[in-house]
Order: C-alpha cells, then structure tokens, then sequence
C-alpha cells in the first residue's frame, strides 16, 4: 500500500513540474526559429535570373512585357511573405542613375538586406587576349619550319607543312611575329642570323624555332656533302651529317633559341628532297638521311659550345615498354591545360624519353650543363617523356616530346606555354560603358 503511495506521490509532482515549465517558457515565432538568410537569398535568384543570360536582357530592355516577365519570375521566385524592390541603374562616369524599378510593395517598407550585382548589354561581345611571350625585354618571334623541299619522318598520318599551320593557328596568339620557314634556303639565311622577312617586329635573336619534321630535320644544300659548307654539315671520317646537328646546337646557344623537337628521337634523321634526293631512310621515304643516334649527342655537344666528337651513345629510353606504363601529366601541366584551352590526353606512350636527373645512366644535364624545366609529364626514374632542358648559361634550350608516334603537336605547345608562362586576359569588354548595376532588396514580413 505504501508503495502505491510513493508512486503517486512521485507522478504528481513530475506532473506539477511539467505544467510550471510549460507555462513560464516562451517558444520563439517559427521565424525566429528558422529565419531567412536573406543577403543569400537575394544573391541567389539574380544569378539565377541571369544564368541564361534573361536578367541582362531584361535589363537593358525598354519593352514592357519583358519586365513584367521579370517581376512574374522574382515573385516566383520568393517565398510570399518576402517584399522585394528591384532597381536597375545605369552607369556613367562614376555614377548610378535609375533606370527602372519593380516591386511588390504598398506603402512603406524597411527593407533589411541589399545585394548588388552587375549586368552587361547581350550586345557587349567578350574576347580573350594573350599576353605576348617575351625574353629579355622584348616580343619574341615564333619560326615554324614549313620547308616545301624536305620530308618528315614519325608524323605518320600527318605532313610536315599541314601541321605547321596547326601550330601557327594554335600558338601565334601569344608572339608578336610568327613566321613560317618555307624552305631550306630560307632556313639558311636564319642560322646565318638574317631576317627572313620584311615584317618589322622580326626577331631573330632569343627566338623559338618548332621542327615539325618529327624526327627528320630540314638540311639546306650547302651544309650537305659536296655543297660549300660541307665542313660545317657533313662528317666525311664517319660518313655522317651529325655534324649539321653539331652546327645546329651551336647556333642555337649564339642566338639563344629555343629549339623544339614535337616527336620522336630529336635529329635522328636529315632531310632535303633536293640535294639528297637519291638518299632514302631504309623505309622508303626519300630526300630523308640516318643520322641515328650520333645526331642528338652533336647537337648537345654544340649547345654546350664542347668540341664536336662523333658519338653513337644512346640517349633515350622507352619508359612504355620498359615499365610497363604510361606518363601522366604533372600537376602543373594539368592546370595549364586547362588555363589555356589545350587538351592533350594527360596519359601518352613515350617511347623516347631523355635521362635528366637520377637517371641510371647518360644524365644530359650533367654532362652538357643543361637544367630541366617545365616537365608536361611526371619523370619515370629520371626520364622525361617531355620537358624543356635549358642550357645553364640562360643562352638556349631543347624542348624534347619524347612521346610515341603520331604526334601531337598540343603536347609541344603546352610544354612551351608551361615554359613561358603568358598570361590570358578573360572577358575584355568590345563596347565598353555597356554595364548596369542592379539591386534588390528584401524586408521580411509579418509573423507568428
């Protein structure tokens, strides 16, 4: 009995307690308890009205009916305790005039958040402008070798003059002058440090010469056997024209150039459909001399200002083969593509890849002074599929795409743009003073 007592006793006073509490709490409004985060509301609805581009259009608009639109829209778009004014102001010199104002408010409102955004005219046109690459205080000049009298080698599917003007379209937005070599003789008179052109802004000095040429690497007539520069082109102990390469290299570190090789075993091979013309590869392809390894040994032993020494050492590796993978971009060549529009694939075969830092063996820029720069693909044990080596003096460079045939000539505009580094200015207004400011504001009413 007594325990029926306690029990009793206990219940009623649990339930005096939960009438007293009950009765002294005040509950907050359903507003207070989940208030509107207006500024975000209202920066939220005009991205939205202006995602396909309706809110520009409105308000540049004088028609009645696109501005009822738009207030049938923002009604819409708000929950129904929400007042809204929205005004559109025109800006000149410095100042906001309005224009227009819609609002769903009688009387007068105290509206508590504002948010501005701006709009431009859908007549305003947009274009991006690159910087121009420079060097030592100047505008540098793009050579593309387009030379109609030589033949290309590993650009299978492709000839050497189509993807020539690939390259100019791709890259000539970012130099001041952009020429295309158009023969060997031409190419001749630029190693001799000559103007090719009579275009003003022509730099010879601190230029950047593509050899789209794949492997093969245009020859003029006079450095082959038997031409007056023979001594300078041709290796008569060795029946070779490593020593072309060797000249080459040379001429790249006088002017500092920037020689770029888009595939392959850079200078494995010469070529002049004229002066060897009865020359062919072993493939059948003519006008096109093995120069095999001792070609790129040269080239480098130029570029270093070393003394010319015939050599046949192996320089490259074939990373796909030997390891059984594939390179993959660096997260720097990542970003870059994307910053600059140019997609090649991120995985690629590299079949000729050159030893740089921790290589097993031949490391180049140990042995020629060279430092390697803007790597495109990540090393495999001290290999770079693609990659710009630097001469150390500051005065010229090899930009080797050791990567496995077809080429891609996007890989060696990234490793250029990675290099160089210009930037893209986005969204430069055409017709300027084409820009209106709108604002809204929101008041929330009533309660609970």
């Amino acid at each position: 009995m007594m325990r029926t007592i306690e029990a009793g006793i206990v219940i009623l006073i649990i339930l005096i307690a939960f009438v007293a509490v009950s009765y002294l709490v005040v509950l907050p409004s359903p507003r207070e308890v989940s208030p509107h985060n207006l500024r975000a509301l209202a920066l939220t609805i005009l991205k939205n009205l202006d995602s396909n581009g309706f809110l520009s259009e409105v308000a540049f608009s004088e028609s009645a009916d696109s501005w009822n639109e738009l207030q049938i829209a923002l009604s819409a778009s708000l929950p129904p305790n929400i007042a809204y004014n929205l005004t559109v102001y025109e800006i000149v010199g410095g100042y906001y005039i309005p224009k227009k104002s819609i609002s769903n408010v009688i009387g007068k409102v105290s509206f508590t958040e504002s948010v501005s955004y701006i709009v431009s005219s859908p007549a305003v046109t947009y274009r991006t402008v690159a910087q121009k690459i420079s060097e030592n205080g100047k505008n540098l000049t793009l050579y593309i070798l387009n030379c109609w009298d030589a033949n290309g080698w590993w650009i299978t599917g492709y000839t050497a003059q189509t993807l020539a003007l690939d390259l100019y379209n791709m890259l000539s937005p970012y130099f001041e002058t952009t020429i295309l070599v158009n023969s060997t003789s031409q190419l001749l008179s630029l190693l001799d440090g000559n103007k090719i052109t009579s275009i003003p802004t022509e730099e010879v000095m601190d230029a950047v010469i593509i050899n789209t040429f794949g492997e093969a690497v245009p020859i003029p007539s006079e450095y082959c056997q038997g031409g007056s520069r023979e001594n300078e082109g041709y290796d008569s102990d060795h029946g070779s024209y490593a020593r072309y390469c060797y000249t080459l290299g040379k001429k790249v570190n006088q002017y500092n150039w920037k020689w770029v090789s888009i595939v392959g075993y850079p200078l494995y091979y010469v070529t002049n459909t004229v002066a060897l013309s009865n020359s062919q590869n072993s493939w059948g392809i003519y006008g096109v001399k093995k120069v095999g390894r001792a070609g790129l040994n040269a080239f480098l032993q130029g570029l270093d200002n070393k003394v010319y020494t015939y050599s046949t050492t192996k320089l490259t590796k074939d990373i796909t083969q030997a390891y059984k993978v594939l390179v993959h971009f660096t997260a720097d060549a990542y970003y870059r593509s994307n910053y600059y529009g140019i997609y090649p694939s991120p995985y690629q075969s590299a079949s000729r890849a050159l030893p740089g830092p921790g290589a097993e063996e031949n490391d180049i820029t140990s042995q020629y002074n060279l430092s390697v720069e803007a790597e495109v693909f990540e090393p495999v044990d001290g290999y770079y599929a693609a990659a710009t080596f630097r001469h150390n003096s500051g005065r010229g460079a090899l930009v080797a795409i050791g990567l496995t045939r077809t080429p891609d000539i996007r890989v060696a505009a990234l490793a250029l743009l990675m290099y160089y580094r210009p930037e893209i200015y986005k969204k430069t207004f055409t017709a300027p003073g084409k820009s209106r400011l709108v604002v809204l504001q929101l008041a929330e009413l009533g309660g609970m």
